[in-house]
């Protein structure tokens, strides 16, 4: 099973995916690592989130092809992007995490510390700038208010 989440930045994704894949037993695919990565390396790549969701992707069928499930994290606003996920698995869960009080997804963008060295956290102004393509054959649960264990519980019940 591959799980996709998407979402803007701050809207949950990185800490449903960490427990998510804890609970499913999963391997976790983050985006924004191998982006990062790619930054740091000498390849000089041009493109680092092309690269960086081409190489998620198959390090995915690699995992899937293994045995193992994934869960995928990354903000998977386009419809190539979704495609290219859904092209590697065959039992595939789409979630998309909102956040709709917007007070309280600003809070998280702009209080957010870093884990990953190197790497840049959207401003709030980089978040409502994000175009996103509608998603309609994904899960939505929206994160606002809610604890992550709240989350997960609904996000579980949808990959049963």
């Amino acid at each position: 099973m591959l799980v996709v989440l998407g979402g803007l930045p701050g809207t949950g994704k990185t800490t449903l995916a960490r427990a998510l894949a804890r609970e499913l037993g999963a391997a976790h695919v983050r985006i924004d690592t191998i982006e990062q990565a790619l930054l740091r390396s000498s390849l000089g790549l041009d493109r680092p989130a092309e690269a960086g969701y081409a190489i998620g992707m198959a390090v995915a069928a690699d995992s899937l092809a293994a045995g193992s499930s994934v869960v995928a994290d990354a903000v998977n606003a386009v419809d190539e992007a979704r495609a290219g996920w859904c092209s590697v698995a065959s039992r595939v869960v789409e979630v998309w995490l909102t956040c709709s009080d917007a007070d309280e997804h600003r809070r998280r963008v702009e209080s957010r510390v870093g884990d990953i060295p190197g790497h840049r956290q959207p401003t709030w102004a980089d978040v409502v700038a994000v175009d996103v393509d509608p998603w309609p054959s994904a899960t939505v649960v929206d994160t606002a208010g809610r604890p992550p264990a709240a989350v997960l519980a609904d996000v579980l019940d949808v990959c049963r």
